[in-house]
């Protein structure tokens, strides 16, 4: 019998990263339900919907590898799931529009004023409160 060796994250190409990290954003919202599934052309701006057991609630969701904010997901009930060490977030996108936009923090970035785009490598510190929420 073959041994299992884990894989090596950075040795991973940007495909394998997508599937890799699906794969572990699926299995935890599993235990809260969910059933996800892979769409293979970003429908509605959905890399994947979760379906919950109770048949009444699903999410579109699409996948990052950070905390973002993007005009592209304005007004289609996108949640974003992006993955930061051994945590995995699933936050609604435009909600955290809302909460960010209040705090005011970067209203005055060009990124942000000219196209309404804005991503974070690290989530901030002021970030950290609001994200709690939404661990899975």
């Amino acid at each position: 019998m073959t041994a299992f060796v884990p894989v090596v994250y950075a040795k991973l190409n940007s495909r394998q990263k997508e599937n890799y990290n699906f794969h572990l954003v699926a299995a935890r919202l599993a235990q809260y339900g969910y059933n996800s599934m892979r769409v293979t052309d970003d429908w509605q701006g959905a890399d994947f919907i979760a379906c919950h057991i109770d048949g009444d609630r699903f999410m579109k969701v699409q996948l990052k590898g950070r905390l973002t904010l993007d005009q592209k997901y304005e007004g289609k009930d996108i949640h974003i799931a992006f993955r930061h060490g051994d945590q995995c977030y699933v936050y609604p996108h435009d909600e955290m529009v809302k909460q960010v936009e209040k705090l005011g923090t970067i209203s005055s970035s060009a990124s942000w004023s000219e196209h309404r785009s804005y991503s974070w490598p690290q989530p901030p510190a002021w970030a950290k409160n609001i994200l709690e929420e939404y661990k899975v």
